[in-house]
């Protein structure tokens, strides 16, 4: 005679049972825990964006216009059309064109350096080209931070020999065709750079230490600049000098594209040089 009360042949029976999760595990499988939650993941990778140099300074593109650049005058083109240059052309006047128009006034895209100005300004890892052909260079003025390497590539295929006016740096070392050159202006100024070889060439280089960024306009005066967030001044750079007035903006962090209403100045104080008004 069975002698067991149910409840202790239910808790028998219970205790021979194998639980339905350790019977598909098996004693060695580890038990699966649970993924961890939307926060702790994009807690995560924000960590990991933080510790990644310069990955949280995300830079914008500023975009704005310049106005005033017809009454900047290119000096060498003006210096040739005096007959005194003995520099013969075939091109006359043409009664049929305003005199507006035939105005020897600077090339934007190369001539007219857009810097937006700092606290404190860094070189960029990699050199800055300037390039050489068609007896000109690209750009005309170039404005860089202290300690900016360049590098002049000759494009025209006979040779070059640029140097500095002024002796501060830059030898009249001669680059070959398909040939580069780098240099390195020594400190902050102003070096006018030109060619014993071809008196077309006439080149600006402007180191100053507060400059972040550059940019050059269109031909109709808008150009774009990327900084990062902060605020900067915006000053225009022609033949190798400050021009127009000051902008001050502010960059913020969002969104990716900003525009200055109000236009960058380079004409109306400054104007042209005092050697491209002879």
């Amino acid at each position: 005679m069975d002698t067991r009360s149910p409840r202790s042949s239910g808790a028998q029976h219970d205790e021979q049972r194998p639980l339905a999760g350790a019977a598909r595990l098996g004693p060695s499988t580890p038990i699966p825990r649970r993924a961890p939650g939307r926060f702790v993941r994009r807690l995560a990778l924000t960590l990991a964006i933080l510790t990644v140099p310069g990955a949280a300074l995300a830079a914008v593109t500023i975009k704005g216009r310049t106005t005033g650049m017809p009454k900047l005058l290119n000096p060498v083109w003006n210096e040739a059309k005096d007959p005194k240059a003995n520099r013969y052309t075939f091109r006359e006047p043409s009664p049929t064109v305003r005199a507006d128009v035939r105005t020897l006034v600077g090339y934007a895209p190369k001539e007219l350096c857009v810097a937006a100005l700092g606290e404190k300004g860094a070189p960029q890892k990699t050199p800055r080209s300037i390039v050489i052909a068609g007896g000109r260079t690209t750009p005309v003025t170039l404005v860089v931070a202290e300690g900016q390497q360049l590098q002049f590539e000759n494009r025209d295929p006979f040779p070059h020999k640029l140097y500095d006016v002024g002796n501060k740096g830059l030898q009249p070392v001669e680059i070959g065709a398909t040939k580069t050159r780098a240099w390195t202006p020594p400190g902050p100024g102003k070096y006018e750079i030109r060619d014993q070889l071809a008196p077309s060439i006439r080149s600006w280089i402007v180191v100053e230490p507060r400059t972040v960024a550059v940019a050059y306009p269109d031909s109709k005066g808008n150009f774009a600049i990327e900084l990062e967030a902060g605020k900067y001044t915006l000053q225009g750079y022609f033949n190798g000098e400050p021009v127009g007035k000051p902008l001050e903006v502010v960059a913020k962090p969002n969104p990716d594209e900003q525009f200055i209403k109000e236009a960058l100045v380079v004409g109306a104080s400054g104007g042209p040089s005092a050697e491209a008004q002879k």
